[in-house]
């Protein structure tokens, strides 16, 4: 069994995408549904998935719950709320009352999208990352290379909230570059409080002309980092399809990680990301 531990959903009808401009992006200006995405998902194997927030609106978190609650396939959600609000943990308790609230594992926030590098250490968004913690809940980041010291001393200081670092913290791959990504993800890593998806690399690299090999100095440079045993398999679909269909980033994780154990593949694929989310036995199909 898989987990896929990071995918998106959007209709443009309930609501724009406002980041998906330019001509590049254009492919991404459409609907994208749990109908189109679950055919694809079992394909490759996957039987419970994880919902993560594209924007940064106070709806689209209950949707997400709501969504869950109907579609079996996924078993939880990443949702966003404003981490500086002064009553954020009342927020994140009304959230969990809301249809489906027993499917919010975590909370996440554009940091990618904020000019201060060092956002994640301000007063307030501390105080919104220990409300976090203390509804038991994750935090996912997505982050650029410079601001990977940030998130390592924001860990540093939340010993008791996981931090999920997604997409590798998006590494140079078109450039073939390392550092300092290299150097900066293994400072986060060093921390027991963190853990890391194996995701979103396809579209860090050139999106016509990538191979596996591309890719492999920065899956086994946080497979040497992290471990197997805190990394995860994420497919970040539908931005994915920028590069790769489903099923060909499926198969370029399979291959990046083919030489490991069966124990370590298996905590990589579902035990990790289960684990993590807490997301518990998969639901019967219905």
């Amino acid at each position: 069994m898989t987990v896929d531990a990071h995918h998106h959903v959007w209709d443009l009808s309930v609501r724009d995408q406002d980041w998906i401009t330019g001509p590049e992006l254009q492919p991404l200006r459409r609907d994208f549904t749990i109908d189109d995405l679950e055919p694809e998902a079992r394909a490759a194997g996957v039987d419970r998935t994880v919902l993560v927030q594209t924007i940064t609106v106070q709806e689209e978190t209950p949707e997400f719950l709501a969504l869950a609650a109907e579609r079996e396939l996924i078993a939880g959600v990443v949702g966003w709320t404003d981490l500086t609000r002064p009553d954020v943990a009342d927020e994140l308790a009304r959230l969990r009352e809301l249809p489906g609230g027993q499917y919010l594992k975590g909370i996440r926030h554009q940091v990618q999208g904020e000019p201060d590098p060092q956002w994640l250490l301000r007063p307030d968004v501390r105080r919104g990352l220990t409300a976090v913690a203390e509804a038991g809940l994750v935090y996912d980041l997505v982050v650029l290379p410079h601001q990977l010291p940030a998130c390592a001393e924001a860990a540093a200081g939340h010993e008791g909230l996981t931090f999920v670092l997604d997409h590798l913290g998006k590494p140079p791959v078109a450039s073939g570059e390392r550092e300092p990504w290299a150097t900066a993800v293994r400072a986060l890593a060093a921390l027991p409080n963190t853990v890391c998806k194996l995701s979103g690399l396809v579209t860090e690299a050139d999106w016509k002309t990538w191979r596996p090999a591309d890719l492999r100095p920065y899956t086994d440079t946080v497979l040497d980092a992290f471990g197997p045993h805190r990394l995860m398999f994420g497919s970040d679909w539908p931005v994915c399809t920028l590069a790769a269909t489903y099923a060909e980033v499926a198969g370029a994780v399979h291959e990046l990680t083919a030489h490991l154990g069966a124990a370590e593949r298996a905590r990589l694929y579902e035990g990790t990301a289960t684990a993590v989310y807490d997301l518990g036995p998969g639901r019967p199909a219905t």
